[in-house]
Formats: structure tokens, sequence, C-alpha cells
């Protein structure tokens, strides 16, 4: 009978097959999902995604890239941010 702690769907269950050719089940946490552009839903690049226990122990030049928008904005949305900023100062 498995434990009642690990009957949560929160824990990946993973088999694994041990040298005795018996095959086991581990109960591993799940990933964050990864960080996506506020504009156009893409993956964002430069940012790790462990989990939040470890996360929050990353310097913060780790967190997320150094430029504008970094971890908020996609290159391209960003780009074409500063673009459209520049057409309209015109």
């Amino acid at each position: 009978m498995v434990a009642p702690r690990l009957k949560s769907r929160t824990l990946r269950r993973i088999k694994v097959r041990l040298p005795g050719s018996k095959t086991v089940t581990h109960y591993k946490r799940r990933k964050p999902s990864i960080a996506k552009c506020r504009k156009c839903k893409a993956n964002l690049k430069g940012i790790p995604h462990p989990l939040q226990s470890i996360f929050k122990n990353l310097p913060k030049t780790a967190k997320r890239p150094q430029r504008p928008f970094g971890g908020e904005l996609c290159t391209k949305c960003m780009r074409a941010h500063f673009v459209e900023k520049a057409r309209k100062s015109e």
C-alpha cells in the first residue's frame, strides 16, 4: 500500500527499474512551467525553472537576463517595443 502523502497528483510518478529486475515507483516533485513572454506567449530564454525553493536562493543576475524588460518580454517583442516607441517620439 502506498503512503497517503504520495497519493497526491502534485508528485510525478516515475517508474525505475532496479538491478534485480524489479520495477518500483519513485515520486518526485513537478517542475514549474517555463516563463513565457508577456506579449506573444513564447518561451523566455535565459530564465531557469528549478523548484521554487532552489530558485529563491539564486542571485538576481541568474534569475533573469540583464536587459530592458528582461524576464518579461522576449527579444523580438522587446525590439518591436523600442522601434514603436522611437517612431512615436519622432
